[in-house]
Parts: C-alpha cells; sequence; structure tokens
C-alpha cells in the first residue's frame, strides 16, 4: 500500500522528518548517559589510592623515627609455670582419693590416702626395739658397775698377796721360813696378778659396750639411737601414706586414682601446676639481643584473651640457644651446611595479671629497649 503525501498549503513551512532516525536519538542519548559518572568514579578512586599511598607511607616513617626501632617483637613465647610430678613415697593401696581432675588445692591439701595399717604396725614394732635398746643400755651400765666392782676386789686381793709374798721373801733370806713356803706365797701373788688383768679386760669390754663412755645417756647410745632412727623412719611412712599438695595450684591427670589401686613407691601418678609463679618464656631471636638487657619493660599479650595487655619486665636472658639443650643436638660439622638463626629463651616476669593464665598459652611479647633514663626524661617531657 502506497503513502498518501499531502502538500503543504501555501506560505506554510513544514519540516521535513525522518521517522526512524528521530526514534534513535533518545536511546543513544540513555545509553550515554551512566558513562561519565562511571569514568568520574573511577577517577575518584584512583586519586584516592594516589593521596593515601603517600600518607601510610609517611605515617609509617614517622611512627619508625618516633620509636626509633626501639622496640622488639616476638609471637614465639609461651606461658610457663611450674609442673610438680606427685608421687608416693611409700608403696600401697589406694584407699580413698580427696580431689578431682583439674581441682585447685593449697599446700598441705590431701589429695589421696594409702592403706596405713601396715605402715602402723610397722611403727609399733619399732616403739618395741626402741624399748629393747633402751633396756639392753641400762643392762650394760649394770654390767659395767658389776666389772668395776671385782676388779676393785681383784686389786685388793693382789695387795695382800703382795704383802704376803714379801714377808715370805724376808723370811726366806732370813732362813726362817721353809722354801715351799715361798713358793705358795709366789703362785698366790701370780693368781692375783692374773685375776686383776681379767676383771680389767672386763671392765674395758664393759666401757666399749657402753659407747667408751660410761656416763654416756641412754639416748646416746649407738644402738639406741639406730632404733631411735628405725623408729622416726616408721612414723615417716605412716604419715607418707597420706599424700598431700605440695604447694598452691591445680592438681591434673588424676583420673587414673581408683580406689583399690595399688602404687609403687615413686611412681609418676598425677602432675601439680603451680600457678601462683607464672612467667613467660620469650624466644627471641639471636639478632634481636643486640639491645635487649635485663629489667627492660615488656609488654605480653595472650593469644587466649586478645584484649588483655600485661605489663611484665625481663627478668633473664638464657646462657644458650634452645638447641644446645636438645637431646639430639645439631651437627654443624657437616659438608651440606645451612646457616640457620638461632633463638634464646628470655624469662618475663609478670608482677600481676597472671590469674588467667595457664601453661603453655601462646603469646606475644613486646620489648621496649629504650634506656631507663631515657624513658625518665621522656616522663618528666610527658608531665
Amino acid at each position: 500500500m502506497n503513502a498518501r503525501v499531502t502538500p503543504p498549503a501555501p506560505g506554510e513551512a513544514k519540516p521535513v522528518t525522518t521517522p526512524a532516525v528521530e526514534a534513535t536519538k533518545p536511546e543513544a542519548a540513555t545509553a550515554a548517559a551512566p558513562e561519565a559518572p562511571a569514568k568520574k568514579k573511577r577517577s575518584g578512586r584512583r586519586l584516592a589510592i594516589m593521596l593515601a599511598v603517600p600518607v601510610v607511607l609517611a605515617a609509617g616513617g614517622g611512627y619508625f623515627w618516633l620509636t626509633g626501632g626501639r622496640y622488639v617483637e616476638t609471637d614465639n613465647a609461651y606461658v610457663q609455670q611450674p609442673k610438680v610430678s606427685l608421687s608416693s613415697d611409700v608403696a600401697g593401696r589406694i584407699v580413698s582419693v580427696a580431689v578431682k581432675d583439674n581441682q585447685s588445692v593449697k599446700a598441705g591439701d590431701t589429695l589421696f590416702a594409702i592403706d596405713p595399717e601396715p605402715y602402723r604396725i610397722a611403727l609399733s614394732q619399732s616403739d618395741a626395739a626402741l624399748a629393747t635398746a633402751r633396756v639392753n643400755v641400762e643392762q650394760l651400765r649394770v654390767a659395767y658397775s658389776i666389772a668395776n666392782a671385782k676388779l676393785e676386789a681383784a686389786n685388793a686381793t693382789l695387795a695382800i698377796r703382795q704383802k704376803e709374798w714379801d714377808r715370805a721373801s724376808n723370811l726366806q733370806k732370813q732362813g726362817i721360813s721353809a722354801e715351799s713356803a715361798l713358793d705358795d706365797s709366789r703362785l698366790a701373788l701370780q693368781q692375783a696378778q692374773s685375776n686383776v688383768a681379767l676383771e680389767q679386760q672386763d671392765v674395758a669390754n664393759a666401757t666399749a659396750a657402753l659407747g667408751g663412755n660410761p656416763e654416756i645417756k641412754t639416748d646416746d647410745h649407738p644402738a639406741v639411737r639406730a632404733a631411735l632412727a628405725a623408729r622416726d623412719n616408721a612414723q615417716r611412712n605412716l604419715d607418707k601414706s597420706t599424700v598431700v599438695a605440695p604447694a598452691d595450684g591445680i592438681v591434673s591427670q588424676v583420673a587414673s586414682l581408683n580406689v583399690g589401686q595399688f602404687i609403687n613407691t615413686g611412681s609418676t601418678i598425677a602432675t601439680l601446676v603451680e600457678t601462683g609463679d607464672t612467667w613467660v618464656e620469650a624466644n627471641f631471636k639471636e639478632t634481636q639481643l643486640t639491645t635487649l638487657a635485663v629489667g627492660m619493660p615488656a609488654e605480653v599479650k595472650v593469644d587466649a584473651y586478645p584484649g588483655l595487655a600485661i605489663e611484665c619486665k625481663v627478668a633473664s636472658i638464657g646462657a644458650a640457644t634452645g638447641a644446645e639443650f636438645a637431646l639430639i643436638p645439631a651437627q654443624n660439622a657437616t659438608g651440606n651446611w645451612v646457616k640457620v638463626t638461632q633463638r634464646i629463651p628470655v624469662n618475663i616476669a609478670c608482677d600481676t595479671g597472671t590469674d588467667l593464665l595457664r601453661a603453655g598459652m601462646s603469646a606475644t611479647v613486646n620489648v621496649d629497649t629504650k634506656p631507663a633514663g631515657a624513658q625518665a626524661a621522656e616522663g618528666q617531657k610527658a608531665l
């Protein structure tokens, strides 16, 4: 079908338009409109980045300039607490357990008890042995007194026989007495001398039995002292049948303790962690020890408590690297040797804020290596 064109009236000007062209103009304008804001947005981002990079670098440089590299930090640090291996000094069967796993205890608290009856019997036997030893010492005193009395009697007899011999000898010289009378007197004198020697030996034996001192006190006698020691040992064994906590702390690994279980002397049966004595062992690189010294302030942050910062100080610096205390030391005298930076254990002491800490926790330690004098000067300037 053909379109019909109406000619314009005289004096009227009518623009000629093409419908297809007019229809595409709004679409092109609509597509071009978002491109301008997108370009502006990208330009703004680039400008922000270009401005931020110098600012960050300047801030980092300023911080380093202010601190002067004074802080030494390591995250190779762990909380340490003394650990005591609990064992029994005597063997026996457990009759009671007074604690549970991870229970807090005080020094002297009862942990568990071993059957005390065998040790009570041993104590009674040692008491009897002690009494017997004391009686024996008293008998030795009596024997010493008897030996001395016999010695005195023998000496008196010897004096008489000596006078008889002297008299018989004089009479023999004067020819008044017979030879047989002199022989009898000589024999009696010799017997008296022999008796004195025997009694002297008995006195010496009695003195030796009293420890060489006839005036010794009964409980100072060696036999009584041995009996006293045996009695003390029996009393100690009886006391040790009740196992108590040696210090304040937390008892762990006691789940295996059961009533009726037999334990041997010295076998480890539980562990006591002394929570009252806490420090941090920080393993610094050897290159970080250049400015590190005992007494420098340190800040400790524990991974378990991100918001907790504990003020501490350097207590001591290890005498050797950790590798030196290894069971199998490194063998560096080989052809294939690679230099590895060693670490030195540094003890960090914390006076407060350690109640929540537990042995083995990971920590980060930051040590302020600026001299104490400079720190004091800074504090005065701040005031």
